[in-house]
């Protein structure tokens, strides 16, 4: 493998960077999104509980509808809704909020999945720029300068730097590309169950109200 990075040139260490730092994103989404990290047990029973005790205009401390807060990534909606129905707000300035809380709990399951995309658009070109610079080698050689044949030796070092950058910035495209396709659907998957959960709990609170989502 090492061999093979000497050959390629130094256009393929950005390649290689950048290959890096996305399977460290695949692997941080793919702990992040899951299910039971997103919707730890008992997560939801904790919180509909919570919601029956103020439906009823029970007494709720502010300590346990902010540990709901802290309790998981999306917990900050589901507090938002109960903090509010705690505080005898009406459904409009509640469903508000709720609003404005949801914007950022959505920003957490798309974290870096824009930077992924990037990846998977950049790869490709970064191994083009790497097969121009081998064919700068190779035409640009003293040899070719001269109208003479250049050394064989430089002939196939820019013809591996050529092929080696392609390969390898295909090589990273094609996984960044259906990863973050997956990671998307996954995101999006959480969202869909996040947003259900909150109109159930959102009229276990208001009754009343309109569907928030």
């Amino acid at each position: 493998m090492y061999t093979i990075l000497l050959s390629a040139g130094w256009p393929i260490w950005p390649l290689l960077l950048i290959s890096i730092i996305g399977l460290a994103i695949v692997l941080e989404r793919l702990w992040f999104l899951r299910q039971i990290h997103i919707f730890p047990k008992n997560s939801l029973e904790t919180t509909f509980g919570i919601a029956n005790l103020l439906s009823q205009q029970k007494m709720v401390s502010n300590e346990e509808i902010t540990a709901i807060g802290q309790l998981f990534p999306v917990g900050p909606l589901f507090a938002c809704a109960l903090h509010e129905k705690a505080n005898g707000s009406n459904a409009a300035d509640a469903l508000e909020e709720l609003q404005a809380t949801a914007l950022t709990t959505w920003i957490k399951l798309d974290r870096y999945l824009a930077a992924l995309a990037t990846i998977a658009t950049v790869a490709p070109l970064l191994g083009l720029f790497g097969t121009v610079v081998g064919m700068i080698e190779i035409f640009g050689s003293q040899g070719a300068i001269n109208g003479a044949v250049g050394s064989p030796q430089q002939l196939a070092h820019g013809i591996s730097v050529a092929l080696y950058n392609t390969a390898f910035g295909l090589m990273i495209a094609i996984p960044a590309l259906v990863a973050w396709r997956g990671l998307r659907a996954m995101a999006n998957q959480r969202r869909h169950e996040c947003e259900e959960f909150t109109r159930q709990l959102f009229k276990k609170l208001y009754p009343q109200s309109a569907n928030p989502t």
